[in-house]
């Protein structure tokens, strides 16, 4: 079950979201082509590439997400400096459901905490290093998420934001006219592919590694070099969905989905806790996993209310 939801939701869902929120951002470029065309293009290339050389694409994603850190920290602090921040934007009110939804759309942010796992037999002391990475890469996440969406919400107004996937774009026309708009759309753009690109090169290894193990089907599994038969069942899955679905309907699927799956990891951890007794270790026991358990599960029903299509 675990690999299936792996390869359907953690990975191919993303991939497919990552990819038609590059065709929207990259518009203004090409507008004669259709945002599904380019994501298409994209998701097809970043396939190509990782399942051609291992060294290569690994690169590639490395130079790409130093230099969208780099250039988001940039955009921040020269964003912060035009910010005029007066009270608060009129929010309008809303449905309990539909802000359930909105929360379940930002837990989607934090989706990749746990990333480092997946290389965790390459990793130098693992016991000591991962945590440490999981909780340094959560923070500076978190950081830079409040940082921009609070130049984002402050910088046009909120009808103007409303409903729109390329609110970046919109923020910085409102900041500093179209040359910041062009600038901000080429910082997303990059974002997005090197998304697009993490989840290629990641996700097919822990389906090969999954089938290896016997738990998907054999032909999934590597046979030396790059996972290329797991790379292409992911490659085709991302585009049915892209092609099948909307923006809005992807992302309250996914969100939906993993906010279910990480409710019965932590509700598989109380079950343990409370067989194992006190000689397992849980951090912040019962109110934190209660807690996280309580919210998630609030959310998700208020959330089938909201979108029961999507989820």
């Amino acid at each position: 079950m675990a690999g299936w939801v792996s390869l359907l939701v953690g990975f191919s869902a993303p991939v497919a979201f990552a990819a038609f929120a590059f065709g929207e951002y990259s518009k203004p470029w090409w507008p004669a082509c259709p945002p599904k065309l380019s994501g298409t293009v994209l998701l097809l290339v970043l396939s190509a590439m990782h399942a051609a050389h291992v060294q290569r694409g690994a690169w590639v994603q490395n130079v790409a997400v130093l230099l969208k850190v780099v250039l988001i920290g940039v955009f921040a602090g020269l964003a912060l400096m035009r910010l005029q921040v007066g009270s608060a934007p009129a929010a309008p009110e809303i449905p309990i459901s539909k802000f359930a939804v909105s929360l379940m759309w930002v837990s989607f942010s934090y989706s990749g905490w746990n990333a480092a796992i997946y290389i965790a037999g390459e990793v130098r002391d693992a016991e000591r290093n991962l945590p440490r990475a999981m909780l340094f890469g959560t923070a500076l996440v978190m950081a830079l998420y409040l940082v921009l969406n609070f130049i984002f919400v402050y910088s046009a107004p909120v009808a103007d934001l409303a409903g729109k996937a390329e609110v970046g774009r919109i923020a910085a026309q409102a900041l500093g006219g179209s040359g910041w708009a062009n600038a901000v759309t080429s910082l997303v753009a990059l974002v997005l592919v090197s998304s697009v690109s993490a989840q290629v090169m990641a996700g097919p290894r822990v389906s090969a590694k999954m089938a290896a193990d016997g738990y998907l089907p054999q032909w999934l599994a590597m046979k030396g070099g790059p996972p290329r038969a797991a790379i292409l069942l992911q490659a085709g899955i991302a585009l049915v969905m892209l092609w099948s679905t909307t923006f809005e309907w992807l992302l309250t699927y996914i969100g939906f989905t993993l906010g279910l799956s990480t409710a019965v990891t932590v509700l598989g951890l109380i079950v343990l806790r409370l067989r194992e007794g006190a000689q397992l270790r849980v951090p912040g026991w019962p109110w934190v996993p209660g807690l996280f358990l309580a919210s998630v599960s609030t959310i998700t029903v208020l959330s089938v209310i909201g979108k029961p299509k999507a989820t």
